[in-house]
């Protein structure tokens, strides 16, 4: 999911003129060089994390560890926004709680539908170039208008999201979101869309922080918000997947 100070930092600011001097990396400034640097680091341990999440995972039962590590994340997502500065230490801790929920949430599914956590690894992964062709090619632009359309879109499924978990701890039932009939499906595969679109903001805010010179710090959080986006595109079409087999 797009990190909205990460869209926000370099939203409204004018890029620079394309024959502006490249950017000569002394550590001082974000680079492409240290956003790949830090954003594989991120993977790693998001990937280590997984696997030993998946271990932790009774058939069918999400433990305590599932748990611990979802208050892990909420709490280092907020700090991370909150005091951005400390990204460099707070992403790898992030990485790591992420990569817990990850690996226990593919195990339950894995247990209930086999070969689904591949189908839904390598769709994200199309997915993810097929986006970087679009942004790269300038087939589709990132323009202030498109920006203000994807984030409005997100701050909905956020809603969305809790609108669903408070209903449900008044035990109140919305069928349609996961029964697998048409409209749970349709829902999902908006989600989806909105989750796809919130990569082009990721590549945007990684342009513009290196063509305006942002400091080193930022190349983690850049890393941060991409990792983000990616792991919320994969576990939505990891349920997409799921609700058209049901």
């Amino acid at each position: 999911m797009a990190n909205p100070v990460l869209t926000s930092q370099f939203g409204t600011a004018e890029k620079p003129n394309s024959g502006s001097a490249p950017v000569i990396d002394t550590g001082d400034y974000m680079t492409m060089s240290s956003v790949l640097k830090q954003t594989g680091l991120l993977f790693m341990l998001l990937i280590a994390a997984a696997a030993w999440g998946w271990t932790q995972v009774e058939v069918g039962t999400l433990g305590p560890v599932f748990w611990g590590a979802l208050i892990a994340s909420i709490v280092l997502m907020i700090v991370t926004i909150v005091k951005k500065e400390w990204v460099r230490f707070t992403a790898p801790l992030y990485a790591l709680a992420q990569g817990v929920l990850v690996g226990a949430i593919s195990k339950v599914y894995s247990d209930l539908w086999e070969g689904i956590v591949i189908q839904a690894v390598l769709a994200t992964f199309g997915v993810f170039l097929a986006m970087l062709f679009l942004y790269a090619n300038r087939i589709v632009k990132v323009t202030q208008k498109l920006r203000s359309v994807i984030i409005i879109a997100t701050a909905g499924v956020v809603l969305f999201y809790l609108a669903s978990i408070v209903l449900s701890l008044f035990g109140a039932d919305m069928p349609f979101i996961w029964d697998g009939g048409p409209l749970s499906i349709l829902i999902s595969a908006g989600i989806c869309i909105v989750a796809a679109l919130n990569l082009l903001l990721d590549f945007d805010a990684i342009e513009r922080g290196i063509q305006n010179h942002a400091p080193s710090w930022f190349s983690w959080f850049a890393a941060f918000g991409l990792m983000v986006t990616l792991v919320w595109l994969y576990l939505e079409i990891l349920r997409l997947l799921a609700l058209t087999r049901d």
